[in-house]
């Protein structure tokens, strides 16, 4: 199988190898294939979820009243820290 592409297209993918994989009615070398691209589109929708996450910005009131604008990646950075 290609590497997806998308998220949806990767979660789709991953989705269809859970139900074959849960159907049981594979011979093994067809159950590890199927598996093995399970494993592949999960991994592609971990990265495409990490790199969204590095992208969202939040808008965070700050105690004067102002607001700031910041990446999600550094407050989850700063809470690690502290």
């Amino acid at each position: 199988m290609t590497t997806p592409k998308t998220f949806e297209d990767a979660l789709e993918q991953l989705e269809d190898s859970v139900e074959r994989l849960e159907s049981g009615d594979m011979k093994l070398e067809d159950a590890l294939s199927v598996f093995e691209d399970g494993v592949m589109a999960s991994r592609v929708c971990n990265s495409l979820l990490d790199q969204t996450r590095r992208r969202v910005q939040v808008l965070a009131d700050e105690k004067d009243g102002e607001f700031t604008l910041s990446f999600l990646d550094e407050e989850a950075l700063a809470e690690q820290e502290d």
